[in-house]
């Protein structure tokens, strides 16, 4: 009994039964095309320049492919697994599970220091089982980050705290690392550091050790402005190639929040938590207003206030991909196990805590398998291999998603269909060295003909021969 009350028991126990499919590659029906991003830069660094600061991506056609992105530290991890073990797809997923699940515990530190234990217990199960389960698992740095931010609010709170000298200056040193990790690896997770204002407006915490860590963040901020603000437009200038959504005005992302309200408002009652889950935090931040709690009313207050910020500066995009919710997922989370509490009988408690289980597992068992029709392009590459060089230029008719030309393992541009159709379009990447054309006619493509030679037919797919102009040289 008194190990199902540990929260380490159930961190552990849902790692290991994430492992399941944990070897599958990156070919999930939600999101294969941000996985299957990540993992070409990862294969880049490993096949070829291994600068982290020069990210490669493979559908920019003739260009290096070099452009801005989040700080591929995610990426880069991945690499250097590659480097020990030779590269596989799925090194991802288990460096994010690995990480992810750290950040539950940091989590579970973090509410215990300022609310009851229950509490602490109840929403990190909720967290575990919310949109953070599926994310955990993907060759993605979303969750990854959070946990980093998780652990840099830990660590930043122990050094405010802290009264021995050696453990000032371990946790600030700890505090800075995941800081950095978190926010250069996405951005939006940062917001979180808002937390800090009331701690900073408590007495009896030194005013130079405010000073310090507030000095100790802002080099971490300038570090993270760099990178985005200043080194990722450096990238896209000097290699021509944008990829990275940088966002918008915050006057347009309102404007298309407002246009496009119902689906950012399914992004906080139905993607995090689900509805019983979000019933859950309803319930628990009335409450607190009730009870005038003012360390929920505080959190919630400051976390959505800066996230909203977020929510304006994406716009319309927010609206469209359920992992914008990520960042504030944890702040549901909390909600919810703070409502939890509220209810007298234990035993209910326990009852609505399996419910909201279920019905989060019931909406996310599916990402745990590949879809058949997709199952072809495992072994793509190979079968191109026989028929091209690696080195060949190719189109592929997969839309904007770059995920057929990742399991080709080749380098080029991805277009629609009436694209490929254009001889003007064939012509003019003709001339920048296209070789091959891929028309894709299930999963990610749908049944075209170009006016080229046909070369090879699959039932999942087609090649063509363009052969590029004798002018370029590659």
């Amino acid at each position: 009994m008194a190990l199902i009350k540990d929260i380490r028991f159930w961190i552990v126990l849902f790692f290991a039964v994430r492992l399941y499919g944990i070897t599958q590659p990156p070919l999930e029906i939600g999101h294969n095309w941000r996985q299957s991003t990540v993992a070409m830069v990862a294969r880049n660094f490993y096949e070829g320049d291994a600068r982290i600061a020069y990210p490669k991506i493979d559908i920019a056609g003739e260009k290096t492919g070099i452009t801005g992105m989040e700080f591929p530290i995610f990426n880069y991890l991945i690499y250097g697994t590659s480097e020990v073990f030779g590269y596989a797809h799925w090194y991802g997923r288990l460096i994010n599970l690995f990480f992810s699940s750290i950040g539950l515990w940091f989590f579970y530190l973090l509410i215990r220091r300022y609310f009851q234990s229950y509490i602490a217990f109840y929403s990190t199960i909720i967290l575990l089982f919310s949109i953070w389960f599926r994310f955990s698992r993907k060759v993605m740095p979303d969750t990854f980050s959070m946990s980093f931010i998780l652990a840099a609010l830990y660590f930043g709170l122990l050094f405010l705290e802290s009264k021995d000298r050696r453990r000032q200056i371990l946790n600030l040193a700890l505090f800075v690392a995941t800081f950095a990790v978190g926010s250069l690896s996405k951005i939006p997770s940062a917001y979180l550091m808002v937390l800090f204002i009331p701690v900073y407006l408590q007495m009896g915490i030194p005013p130079i050790r405010k000073l310090v860590l507030a000095v100790a963040g802002a080099v971490v901020a300038v570090t993270v402005y760099y990178w985005y603000y200043v080194w990722v437009p450096h990238l896209v200038e000097t290699y021509g190639f944008w990829h990275f959504f940088m966002g918008k005005s915050m006057s347009d992302g309102a404007n298309e929040l407002l246009l496009h309200w119902s689906d950012g408002l399914s992004n906080f009652y139905d993607k995090p938590l689900k509805f019983i889950g979000f019933v859950a935090a309803l319930f628990g931040l009335i409450f607190a207003f009730r009870k005038k709690d003012k360390k929920l009313i505080y959190i919630f207050t400051l976390a959505f206030t800066a996230f909203f910020v977020i929510m304006l500066m994406a716009g319309e995009t927010f609206t469209k991909h359920d992992y914008y919710i990520i960042p504030f997922t944890p702040v549901l989370a909390l909600c919810a196990g703070y409502g939890l509490n509220q209810i007298q009988s234990i035993r209910v408690r326990i009852v609505l805590l399996a419910a909201i289980v279920l019905e989060l597992l019931g909406a996310q068992y599916f990402d745990f398998r590949i879809k058949p029709d997709y199952t072809y392009l495992s072994s793509i590459e190979t079968e191109l291999d026989s028929i091209s060089s690696r080195n060949d230029l190719f189109l592929i008719n997969s839309g904007p998603s770059p995920t057929a030309m990742y399991f080709a393992h080749r380098k080029g541009w991805v277009a629609k269909n009436n694209q490929i159709t254009n001889p003007d379009y064939i012509t003019n990447l003709r001339a920048k060295g296209l070789e091959y054309v891929l028309v894709l006619k299930q999963a990610f493509g749908t049944e075209c003909y170009p006016n080229l030679p046909l070369i090879l037919d699959k039932p999942e797919y087609k090649v063509y021969r363009v052969g590029a102009s004798k002018n370029i040289h590659k």
